[in-house]
């Protein structure tokens, strides 16, 4: 039995994610989850062979959820199924220790098969994104500049773009607002831009929101 534990913020898509797998008589949810914290209570108190993880959690994020798997060499693998689009946010997570990556708009069929993969110990990731792999092998130097910042920097990033205040993004990150303008500053250094506004116009034409 390939035991799975779930986390995404929304309870109704942990229930599409849930209603899904059930269809399937060799995999079992274990644990539901729907922040960081949350997550990493339901790992230490289910074990498990795959974490179907969301991308966009309150506080920290999903990258920072794979980090300290990675950095406590957990056995668990992770499939991540976000809602964010392939080609911004899939070699991302796969660099950063995901086994696999779905969009939320895809076919169901396609999860089912991605978390048997990977609990098999094999990579999952759709034709597009194997596409995309041997074009980043290809051309290195074609990232685009987004790809160098870090997971902090990018949700900063995001939260910006969505109009939200520094002092907002402090709170929802747990974070002083003091070390919220230091990502700031970095994200203008790295991208090449002056101010908030030209922050969230680079966002929208790099489809990021």
């Amino acid at each position: 039995m390939i035991r799975v534990v779930l986390c995404d913020d929304h309870a109704m898509v942990r229930r599409g994610i849930r209603d899904t797998l059930s269809e399937a008589v060799d995999i079992q949810v274990v644990a539901e989850s729907g922040s960081y914290t949350e997550v990493r209570e339901a790992l230490r108190n289910h074990p498990c062979d795959v974490l179907v993880l969301d991308l966009n959690l309150p506080g920290r994020g999903g990258l920072e959820v794979l980090s300290s798997l990675r950095e406590a060499s957990s056995p668990v693998r992770v499939l991540i199924v976000s809602m964010f689009a392939e080609d911004q946010y899939a070699l991302r997570c796969l660099r950063a220790g995901a086994h696999g990556y779905l969009n939320k708009a895809g076919d169901p069929g396609e999860l089912i098969k991605a978390v048997r993969a990977i609990s098999q110990g094999r990579k999952f990731v759709t034709p597009e994104v194997s596409e995309m792999l041997v074009a980043s092998l290809a051309t290195p130097g074609a990232e685009s500049l987004h790809s160098t910042l870090s997971e902090r920097e990018m949700q900063t990033l995001l939260k910006i773009a969505s109009g939200k205040k520094l002092s907002d993004i402090a709170e929802e990150l747990m974070l002083s607002p003091k070390t919220v303008s230091v990502y700031r500053s970095r994200l203008l250094e790295k991208l090449k831009l002056a101010n908030n506004s030209e922050l969230t116009v680079y966002a929208i034409r790099n489809e990021l929101v």
